[in-house]
C-alpha cells in the first residue's frame, strides 16, 4: 500500500533507463524530484517535458510532472531529503583478459557529487546493480568527503546519514508498471537505514518491501540475472547442437516444455543489456575460483554472436553479390537500448568481414551508432531492406518483424535467431 511520506524532496542521480522513470513515478506522487545527469542534452530534453530514451508511456508521465513543476533536471546536485543513485555499473577486462571486473567509477563520481549537499537525516540509496560490498564502499567514499557527518559503518543506527541498497528489477518496455507493482528488496547497512529506505519506497511501490542487509540485497540482484544467464546459455548451446543435428530448435523446445517440470528458455543471438550480460561477472569477480558454472554460462553466451557470424559468412559465400538485411540492433524486442547488444555486435563483426552489402533495420532508432555507420552499414526501412536483400538475418523479435508477411522471405536465405520465421 502506498503511504504518505516525510520525504518532501528526492534527488535521483542518473537519468537513464532506470533513473528517469523512477524520478517521474516519484514526482507523479506529488513529491518534488530533482533529477541529476552529466548530459546537458538529457537535462535540456527533460526540462522541456520530453524524453531522451524509449519507454512506453514515459513521455506522458514526464510531460505531466515537468509541467506541474514536480520534476526538474540539473547538472549539479542540490540539497534533498533522499538521494537515489541510478548510474551505470559497467565492467572492464581483467589484466589477463580471461574475465571481467566491475567498474565502480560512476558510483564514486556520484558519491563525490552529492557529498557537498548532504545534510543530517538524509537517506542515500544505491539502486545501481553492484558487486557485493559496493554499498559499503559508497558509504566510505561519502565519509571521506564529509568527515563532519557520521555514517553507518562508524555509528550504526545513530549515523547522521542512512545508507541502503535497493536494486531495480524491472523489464524494459514495462518499466513504469513494474516500478510500482514489483516487490523490492531493501538492504540497509543497519536496521535504521532499512526502515528509512522503506519509508521512501512505500511512497510509490505497491509491491512488498522486503528487508535484508545491503550485501544480501546486492547479491539478490546478481543471483536473479545469473540464474537467467545460465538458463539462456543452456538454450543457446542447445540451439547450436540442433543446428548441427538438423533439428528445429523451436519445435524441440516446444515439445520438451510440455513436461510439467521443464521450462527451457528461448535461444537467441547472444545475451545483451545492462543486467544479464553484465551482472554475472560481478559474482565471478568476487569468487573466481568457485563461480565455475556462472563463468561458463557467460562464455557460452558471449560465443553465440560469433557462431551467428559464421553462419552468415557461410551463406554469403554461396552467393555472388550478398546483400544482408540485419533485422534489429537492440538487445531485446521493442526498445531502443543497444547496451551490450549481441545484435549490434554481430552487425559490427559482419561489417569487418566485408562479405557484402549490409543493411540494418532498427525501427526504434533514427540513426546508426557511429561505430557501425563508419563501417559502411546502411540503415533502411524494413520493406526497402527486404526488397534489396538476398540474405535476411533476424536478430531481434520486434513486433514489426513478427507481423512481417512471410511471402517477403521467399527465395531468400533466412537465418532466424529468434524463431519468428519458422
Amino acid at each position: 500500500m502506498i503511504k504518505s511520506s516525510e520525504f518532501k524532496r528526492v534527488s535521483v542521480i542518473g537519468l537513464g533507463y532506470i533513473g528517469l522513470p523512477t524520478a517521474a513515478v516519484i514526482a507523479s506522487r506529488g513529491i518534488e524530484v530533482i533529477g541529476v545527469d552529466v548530459s546537458q542534452k538529457a537535462v535540456d530534453t527533460i526540462n522541456s517535458g520530453k524524453i531522451h530514451i524509449v519507454e512506453p508511456d514515459l513521455d506522458i508521465v514526464v510531460h505531466g510532472v515537468v509541467n506541474t513543476g514536480k520534476l526538474r533536471a540539473t547538472l549539479i546536485p542540490e540539497p534533498a531529503d533522499a538521494f537515489m543513485i541510478a548510474v551505470p555499473t559497467p565492467f572492464k577486462e581483467t589484466p589477463d583478459g580471461d574475465s571481467k571486473e566491475p567498474d565502480l567509477s560512476y558510483i564514486q563520481a556520484a558519491a563525490r557529487s552529492i557529498a557537498p549537499v548532504l545534510e543530517r537525516g538524509n537517506l542515500v540509496v544505491l539502486e545501481s546493480t553492484s558487486p557485493v560490498g559496493a554499498t559499503e564502499q559508497l558509504a566510505s567514499w561519502l565519509q571521506e568527503e564529509r568527515p563532519d557527518l557520521t555514517f553507518p559503518q562508524s555509528k550504526g543506527d545513530a549515523a547522521d546519514i542512512k545508507v541502503a541498497h535497493c536494486p531495480e528489477r524491472v523489464l524494459p518496455g514495462y518499466v513504469l508498471q513494474e516500478l510500482v507493482a514489483n516487490d523490492r528488496v531493501i538492504g540497509g547497512m543497519t536496521k535504521a537505514c532499512s526502515e528509512k529506505a522503506i519509508e521512501l519506497y512505500q511512497t510509490f511501490v505497491k509491491g512488498e518491501c522486503i528487508v535484508t542487509n545491503s550485501r544480501t540485497a546486492e547479491m539478490t540482484k546478481l543471483t536473479e540475472n545469473s540464474f537467467r544467464d545460465v538458463n539462456i546459455a543452456f538454450a543457446n548451446e542447445l540451439s547450436i547442437i540442433c543446428d548441427k543435428l538438423k533439428i528445429n530448435i523451436w519445435e524441440l523446445i516446444g515439445l520438451a516444455n510440455r513436461h510439467p517440470r521443464v521450462n527451457i528458455l528461448n535461444p537467441g543471438p547472444g545475451v545483451g543489456g545492462h543486467c544479464i550480460a553484465v551482472d554475472p561477472w560481478f559474482i565471478v569477480s568476487s569468487c573466481p575460483d568457485d563461480a565455475k558454472l556462472i563463468t561458463q554460462a557467460r562464455h557460452t553466451n558471449d560465443a553465440k554472436p560469433h557462431y551467428v557470424v559464421e553462419r552468415v559468412i557461410k551463406a554469403a559465400d554461396e552467393l555472388k553479390r550478398p546483400v544482408i538485411a540485419c533485422l534489429g540492433l537492440a538487445f531485446k524486442a521493442d526498445i531502443d537500448d543497444l547496451r551490450e547488444s549481441p545484435a549490434l555486435q554481430i552487425v559490427e563483426k559482419l561489417a569487418e568481414q566485408n562479405i557484402g552489402q549490409l543493411i540494418a533495420v532498427e525501427p526504434n532508432i533514427e540513426k546508426l551508432p557511429d561505430l557501425v555507420a563508419s563501417k559502411g552499414v546502411a540503415i533502411a526501412p524494413l520493406e526497402q531492406a527486404l526488397e534489396k536483400a538476398n540474405i535476411v538475418l533476424i536478430l531481434v523479435d520486434h513486433q514489426e518483424f513478427k507481423m512481417l508477411d512471410r511471402t517477403h522471405l521467399v527465395e531468400k536465405v533466412v537465418i532466424d535467431t529468434r524463431g519468428i520465421a519458422t
